[in-house]
């Protein structure tokens, strides 16, 4: 078991983690709108079959990276909350881990402007496999404190 300092707090873990959830929040607005008004500038179908193919031709690219992004903050971050809980039912209040996790969650938010203003994928990359190897260390983290 984690050894937990006294007087420190000890869900200080899901500081970064609401954080990251509340970003998402914001990028679904961005969403909005930007889509909203796209879809109605370039009258897209309400047909269900239509609308996907319509939304990938039509709509620009400059409005379908701020979605993407937003699918994106659906996927590995979901691995970050679940460590994120762990840790803090682990009694985890290691400063390096709490570091840690805002890094995990500031890279993410980089990684959201980045893709959405800018999009170089290269640079992209090394965003996210710079908070890959983070979310692995915190992984890695919780595994020797459980096991």
């Amino acid at each position: 078991m984690a050894s937990v300092a006294v007087g420190l707090d000890r869900t200080r873990l899901l500081k970064p983690l609401i954080a990251l959830a509340g970003w998402t929040f914001v990028q679904e607005a961005w969403m909005y709108a930007t889509r909203i008004p796209a879809v109605s500038k370039y009258n897209l179908s309400s047909d269900e079959d239509k609308i996907s193919e319509e939304m990938k031709t039509k709509i620009p690219i400059e409005v379908r990276r701020i979605a993407d992004n937003y699918n994106h903050l659906h996927e590995q971050p979901t691995v970050f909350y679940s460590v994120a809980i762990a840790l803090t039912l682990l009694g985890d209040d290691h400063e390096y881990t709490y570091l840690a996790a805002w890094g995990y969650t500031g890279l993410r938010i980089v990684h959201s402007l980045f893709q959405s203003l800018v999009n170089k994928v290269f640079t992209r990359f090394y965003i996210f496999a710079s908070s890959s190897i983070v979310l692995a260390g915190l992984t890695g983290r919780a595994a020797t404190l459980l096991f």
